[in-house]
């Protein structure tokens, strides 16, 4: 079975931003969506920690140690970008004025429920962040993960077992073997990677898969 990278994963994400967004990337695996914006498209990626307009990572040697993410990963700023407070750019993912939202996840739910921010591992302590702000504030969801845990375990589920950080808040849920959409018929199959077959990628799935729509 086929199965990306997580820089593939962030170029396939990457691919289904409009152009003129204005698009929060969350940490992890979506910081990566900055270094894959096409030639012909303006997006304007923010920063929770008070970004607007930041760009690829920077070349070894070429960082900048007073410009980081909330990951706290040097980053470069695209021409017109600018930095500001907490307050400010909280302010931005509160009050709807971000179209998308890239996040990572633990778990999605059949219906769009995400959990990002806590596990039930006592080894690992909870860390909301400003995920919760994020899956609520932003017009339109996308998440980046892995299809499956470490051990094979499905991370897409009918229900989320981890505490919920929103509730029907996923539009769009980019994996490591397909890209899936949250529908009100169910999930959707929007594309298979490589050779992998529907049934495959329904083994590794813990709710129905409805198939690709033809055209």
């Amino acid at each position: 079975m086929l199965r990306l990278s997580s820089e593939e994963m962030a170029r396939r994400a990457a691919q289904d931003i409009p152009d003129g967004s204005y698009v929060n990337l969350g940490i992890g695996m979506p910081t990566k969506v900055a270094n894959y914006v096409s030639d012909d498209k303006q997006v304007i990626y923010h920063s929770e920690n008070g970004i607007l307009g930041v760009g690829p990572s920077p070349l070894p040697g070429e960082e900048n140690p007073n410009l980081i993410n909330a990951g706290k990963q040097y980053v470069t700023l695209l021409p017109g970008g600018c930095y500001f407070d907490n307050a400010e750019s909280f302010a931005m993912m509160r009050g709807g004025h971000l179209d998308i939202s890239v996040l990572g996840a633990f778990q999605v739910a059949e219906n769009g429920d995400l959990a990002n921010w806590a596990t039930n591992d006592d080894k690992f302590p909870p860390a909301v962040g400003g995920a919760m702000d994020l899956a609520v504030g932003a017009r339109k969801l996308f998440v980046i993960m892995n299809h499956t845990t470490r051990e094979g375990e499905p991370k897409i589920l009918e229900k989320c077992t981890y505490p919920l950080t929103g509730m029907g808040v996923v539009s769009r849920i980019f994996t490591d073997i397909a890209v899936i959409d949250v529908t009100p018929e169910g999930l959707r199959v929007v594309e298979l990677f490589g050779d992998n077959t529907l049934e495959e990628v329904q083994a590794l799935t813990g709710a129905r898969l409805l198939p690709p729509l033809t055209s």
